[in-house]
């Protein structure tokens, strides 16, 4: 078995695919749609987008609406790539547990996502 996508549920697929293009460098896939839009990576992995009727974004670190599930990116910098993703238009979540190890930022749709460092 080996992981073929992630699909992220949001009110609008288009602006959050773009973030998502311009932060990872993931290629749009051309069978995309209003409803879908899929993202391809390397090996062929893809983060999808799906549009959800009344979507709640997620509230971290509450959990009146849980995160459900949460993305980690490795960069080599975590102030670069901090610096970088709310250039593109994240948010920086107010509670940062270890802000040394770990950066937690808010896509535009509300979902925490991580930065890490790139230990490879």
């Amino acid at each position: 078995m080996k992981l073929a996508a992630v699909t992220i549920d949001c009110p609008d697929p288009d602006a959050l695919a773009e973030f998502y293009a311009r932060a990872t460098g993931f290629e749009r896939s051309p069978d995309s749609d209003p409803q879908y839009i899929e993202l391809t990576g390397p090996n062929g992995v893809s983060l999808g987008f799906e549009r959800v009727a009344d979507y709640r974004p997620p509230q971290w670190p509450g959990q009146q609406t849980p995160q459900q599930c949460h993305l980690d990116f490795a960069v080599p910098n975590l102030d670069e790539g901090e610096a970088r993703l709310l250039t593109l238009g994240a948010t920086k979540a107010e509670v940062q547990p270890e802000p040394d190890r770990w950066r937690v930022l808010i896509d535009p749709a509300g979902h925490p996502f991580c930065l890490v460092i790139d230990g490879a």
